[in-house]
């Protein structure tokens, strides 16, 4: 889960500090930039990808053998996703095997809140992705230390991940505290989008859902608009309306910070129809 230090601080995306982790992974075009007969595609990212500090026990997760099955790919890697086409797979040979409930996090950050929510939903499986190597390296520390047996890590793009997964594959997709890009002239940079539910939508199960959760008034509104009007999503709270944050959302040292100086936090579940 990727939070800002600072809830509701105006940040600038490009000057970002060293607890502001990656947040949500992936690119699209940017179909305006392009000119008919253009020969270079732009790229538009939605997350910006850092290198900061990583401790020691991050760095150990990354190297050690012992934390070795928590990373499906090259996590020191540029997040080579081939051959990542089937998220039950990767726990086949584990306790709750491959068709047991299956939660995808995009952009858990530092991995405190992901590894809570696996912790205590054991029966449940969890992947996360990320781009955002000393998180990637914490997250499989927690894990490895707490011996969850429910956890695969990921690094890489999620939405290019989530374009080879198969249909209807996943019960939970969550994305907590996207980067709000709150600059008008970034908002195509947002993750919420028409273009990118599509793609999220596709590999939900029927009946599964779609939860985010920001600490941007302008982003939440924004979602609303974005879901409210997708075809194939519902909100379980009601069109227009946002939902009490569920008891399984940990609630973040910067989300009580937040809440403590007044400042808001939305949530919104969306089922697929």
């Amino acid at each position: 889960m990727s939070q800002h230090p600072d809830i509701n601080s105006s940040i600038d995306a490009n000057h970002l500090t060293d607890d502001q982790t990656s947040l949500d992974a992936n690119a699209v075009i940017d179909k305006e930039a392009m000119p008919d007969d253009s020969k270079h595609i732009r790229i538009v990212n939605t997350f910006m990808k850092r290198r900061t500090h990583m401790n020691k026990n991050a760095e150990l997760a990354l190297t050690a053998p012992e934390f070795a099955h928590y990373l499906v790919n090259n996590s020191f890697g540029d997040g080579n996703l081939d051959g990542i086409d089937d998220l039950r797979a990767l726990f086949a040979d584990l306790p709750n095997g491959s068709d047991a409930p299956l939660t995808l996090e995009i952009g858990f950050g530092l991995g405190d809140s992901f590894i809570e929510m696996a912790a205590a939903e054991p029966s449940r499986n969890f992947v996360g992705v990320e781009v955002h190597e000393p998180g990637i390296g914490k997250c499989a520390y927690m894990a490895g230390t707490q011996n969850l047996s429910n956890i695969k890590i990921i690094n890489g793009d999620a939405i290019q991940l989530l374009k080879q997964l198969p249909e209807n594959h996943i019960d939970r997709i969550q994305l907590y505290f996207p980067d709000p890009w709150q600059k008008k002239r970034h908002y195509k940079r947002r993750f919420v989008s028409a273009e990118r539910m599509a793609i999220v939508t596709r590999s939900l199960k029927q009946g599964g859902w779609f939860h985010t959760a920001t600490d941007w008034e302008h982003y939440a509104f924004w979602m609303v608009e974005v879901l409210d009007g997708f075809a194939g999503l519902s909100n379980q709270a009601g069109a227009g309306n946002f939902t009490d944050r569920p008891d399984f959302r940990p609630m973040t040292k910067f989300e009580r910070r937040g809440l403590e100086r007044g400042h808001g936090v939305w949530d919104l579940i969306y089922l697929k129809d």
